[in-house]
């Protein structure tokens, strides 16, 4: 897993390298000269408040699977999976779940349907602040929401069929080597028919869109500190961005790809502003690059990057206080970490 992290900081380092490249070094140091600082202390606070909110969240989903943890060891374990914030499709944080498994036993393949959970709800909260940014009088993007919505339906459908889940554990125990991992598969699927139950839908996706719209607040804050923009159309932006890195899921983190997407908006947005003040259209194209790559760099250090750290440093703490947990037994009691 600490390699899992070193190889998404490195890549993070080398897209955002491409960017301050692209955008010009000189250029982008320059839209820094008269940049309040002070924002950068707002941002990371709506951030924090984005990761306190979600926790209720994860509350809720410990309660649905019986998962008894103290709230103080809950919040460890909570803000440690942040460390795996830079994994492709932020999957990492299962590493929650052996956490889990070394302070109480709960088996690991029971556990880890909560991040599902988590990303699909934190899914369907970014798409509803994206219909609340304004995607209806953006023709051109409206495919992806569509398709987007269109895929969640069908997973909610999947995740509660027992008829798909006989048939994926059928196979599973059909196939060579990995027939023995059928009673996990089996024990995934219940949990996740419990956390995404259309009744328990309501609460999460609703603290998705309160958590998430804290950084697009952030999002709008380090924006207009460069060119007054619209908030809506930073909400709709910031969570435009995060849907494509979240569907694109080989990209560890959503880096690169959510990068491009809400730099390419921005940047549109801020040329809009400066030809507004006058300035010929080709002009303020060029004029809007690198104010636009700071903000989104701005942004993606007080959001992602900042939560990766948080986590490190809790991974850390329950370290201290319990162990590694390298050496979590899996249920077979043959001292390797289970397989999820």
């Amino acid at each position: 897993m600490g390699r899992r992290v070193l190889l998404g900081t490195l890549f993070g380092v080398v897209v955002y390298a491409g960017i301050v490249f692209w955008a010009d070094y000189d250029s982008i140091r320059a839209s820094l000269v008269d940049f309040p600082p002070h924002v950068v202390g707002v941002a990371l606070l709506l951030a924090f408040a984005n990761y306190l909110i979600r926790f209720l969240k994860w509350e809720r989903y410990l309660h649905l699977l019986d998962i008894e943890l103290d709230r103080r060891t809950s919040f460890l374990i909570y803000m440690a999976g942040f460390s795996m914030g830079v994994t492709p499709g932020k999957m990492g944080e299962v590493f929650k779940s052996w956490m889990i498994r070394k302070v109480n036993g709960t088996r690991i393949s029971y556990s880890a349907p909560i991040v599902v959970a988590e990303r699909y709800t934190d899914l369907l909260g970014y798409l509803i602040l994206v219909a609340i940014g304004g995607i209806f009088t953006l023709p051109e993007y409206q495919w992806m929401f569509w398709a987007t919505l269109a895929l969640c339906v069908v997973a909610l459908f999947l995740a509660g069929s027992e008829a798909f889940a006989r048939f994926i554990t059928r196979g599973v125990g059909k196939t060579p080597y990995f027939w023995r991992l059928k009673s996990r598969v089996e024990r995934s699927f219940e949990s996740t028919r419990i956390l995404l139950a259309p009744k328990e839908l309501f609460f999460p996706t609703a603290i998705s869109v309160v958590s998430w719209g804290c950084e697009c607040t952030a999002f709008w804050f380090v924006a207009n500190a460069f060119y007054e923009t619209s908030f809506l159309f930073a909400v709709f932006a910031y969570a435009f961005s995060a849907v494509a890195g979240a569907v694109l899921i080989i990209f560890p983190g959503g880096i690169g790809v959510t990068e491009y997407a809400s730099g390419t908006l921005l940047r549109r947005e801020f040329t809009t502003a400066i030809t507004a003040q006058g300035v010929a259209a080709e002009t303020a194209i060029g004029l809007a690059r690198s104010p636009a790559a700071s903000a989104v760099l701005i942004t993606r250090l007080c959001t992602l990057w900042f939560a990766v750290v948080l986590g490190l440093l809790a991974t850390w703490r329950f370290r201290r206080r319990f162990g590694s947990v390298d050496d979590v037994e899996d249920e077979n009691g043959n001292g390797e970490p289970e397989s999820v």
